[in-house]
């Protein structure tokens, strides 16, 4: 059983939230003859400011509170495991906010290991958690100090004294206190470690003080806290399994949108609009990543994110993009014909591909690492190409392999979550659990100065891209709605020029 079932009864765990209610002056005033409720201000959607968004006991859209105090928990019973005789001190720093150029911020996308374990979407935070058994350990919020000014140009921030309420933590306090309450848990506490992501400094404030307290106190930094950041977001609870199955499925009829807008002459440039504002309009914040909209050679090009070019008639358009979904991403591959019907060679290429693709996700009913799984392709795409006759020459088959290599340079498969290329520290050699989201996505790229396949080949470029969900029985595409089928691709097509 896998950590998100494991603890979901620790209802008396959750209980803690009660001890609040009783004094909390974020809520209510308590006068002589009645309590009088006053709004509650927040630095990011509740139930109460978003009723549309936020549903009852959610702390973030489709995620309840409770279920963050659970992962707090999994993570210091993650640590404890390694040092089980030390008190172990977590931060996990929030983004801050960044700047596109004078006072003009980009679009706030918080630090994914800290909206994990805190369900906190603000700046200028950061989450610690204290102790030394899964019984025994406090969670305290450390937010932004109230500005007026602050708060004049970026909107309202929630108070530290409301932190308890809100995100279920124990305490709260202001950011400047970071320093302080971390020296005194570590001179409070023998045989202390603290826990910290010196890999990814997403905060200069919050690691400038952990440093220093490390340092000043001779304790040990222990910087290896990302793995067991990661290894629990591997597993999907089944609110998250939720949210990137709406996520996929709204990535999908963006896609079908992007088919039927297609038309010789227009441009790359118009199907990534036509992206963007079926995502947004669909219910997803914006794109999960720059998407590829590659025309005709540009396919090649495995990262192109120019999408400048002029759509020709003939050409095949390679689309990869995905979005993000109340934090969590979808990344689908599709490839299409400009002209809506696709050439002999088109076709000869696309169904190979097509036919690896499915026999790899059927290969995810067995459980398979990624590795295993591109091992698979390899083997498979050497021996499909062969048999479709791409290649001018009899080929020996202990080439087939070599060859499938320099056609799909790139691994057929990553694990997919709150981040596009989720969990990197995360081997791709372990066996997929259930619980796990991973993409299956082949591909055949051939250059225009490949001398080894036949002209009529040459300058394609084709990838299908799958979201996959391995269950307890069996796996489930979260992406199925979202067409690849030959017969169905041309008949979308056709229905929209008529």
């Amino acid at each position: 059983m896998y950590p998100h079932t494991r603890l979901l009864c620790l209802s008396s765990y959750a209980g803690k939230l009660t001890e609040f209610w009783s004094n909390s002056r974020c809520i209510h005033q308590m006068s002589m003859k009645n309590i009088v409720k006053t709004p509650l201000v927040c630095g990011q959607p509740t139930e109460e400011s978003h009723p549309h968004l936020v549903m009852k006991g959610e702390l973030v859209p489709g995620i309840q509170k409770e279920e963050f105090m659970i992962r707090r928990r999994n993570l210091i019973e993650s640590v404890l495991s390694t040092r089980k005789d030390f008190y172990h001190v977590i931060v996990i720093p929030s983004a801050i906010r960044q700047y596109m150029s004078d006072h003009i911020p980009y679009p706030f996308r918080q630090n994914t290991d800290f909206l994990y374990f805190s369900g906190c979407q603000e700046t200028d935070c950061a989450l610690v958690i204290c102790g030394n058994s899964v019984d025994n350990f406090t969670s305290t919020l450390f937010l932004k100090p109230y500005d007026p000014q602050s708060e004049l140009w970026n909107g309202p921030s929630t108070k530290a004294e409301c932190a308890p309420l809100i995100f279920g933590v124990d305490d709260g306090k202001t950011l400047p206190q970071l320093s302080e309450f971390i020296m005194s848990e570590l001179k409070g506490h023998n045989n202390c470690v603290i826990w910290y992501n010196q890999k990814q400094k997403v905060q200069s404030i919050v690691d400038r003080t952990v440093n220093n307290a490390a340092a000043e106190n001779s304790i040990y930094l222990d910087d290896s806290l990302v793995e067991h950041c990661h290894k629990l977001r591997l597993y999907k609870s089944l609110a998250e399994q939720r949210l990137m199955r709406q996520s996929c499925q709204i990535a999908s009829k963006a896609f079908i949108k992007a088919m039927m807008s297609t038309k010789p002459g227009s441009t790359e440039h118009k199907l990534y609009a036509t992206l963007d504002y079926e995502c947004r309009m669909g219910g997803a914040e914006y794109l999960a990543y720059p998407p590829v909209v590659a025309t005709g050679n540009n396919a090649n090009t495995l990262h192109y994110i120019d999408n400048k070019q002029k759509i020709k008639d003939g050409d095949l358009i390679l689309v990869d993009a995905g979005c993000e979904y109340h934090g969590y991403s979808s990344d689908i591959s599709r490839t299409w014909p400009a002209s809506g019907w696709f050439s002999d060679a088109q076709k000869t290429l696309y169904e190979a591909t097509l036919c690896v693709q499915k026999e790899l996700i059927d290969m995810c009913q067995e459980r398979p690492s990624l590795d295993t799984l591109y091992e698979a392709m390899c083997f498979k795409l050497g021996k499909a190409l062969a048999a479709a006759h791409v290649f001018k020459k009899n080929v020996d088959p202990s080439e087939l392999n070599m060859l499938a290599r320099a056609l799909c340079p790139h691994h057929v498969s990553h694990y997919l979550g709150m981040d596009v290329h989720d969990i990197g520290t995360v081997k791709k050699s372990i066996k997929t659990e259930p619980g796990f989201i991973i993409t299956v996505e082949p591909g055949v790229y051939v250059s225009k100065n490949n001398i080894r396949v036949h002209e009529e080949f040459l300058g394609l470029g084709i990838r299908i891209e799958d979201d996959v969900l391995i269950t307890e029985n069996s796996i489930e595409v979260l992406s199925e709605d979202c067409p690849k089928e030959i017969e169905d691709i041309e008949k979308i097509m056709y229905n929209q020029s008529k």
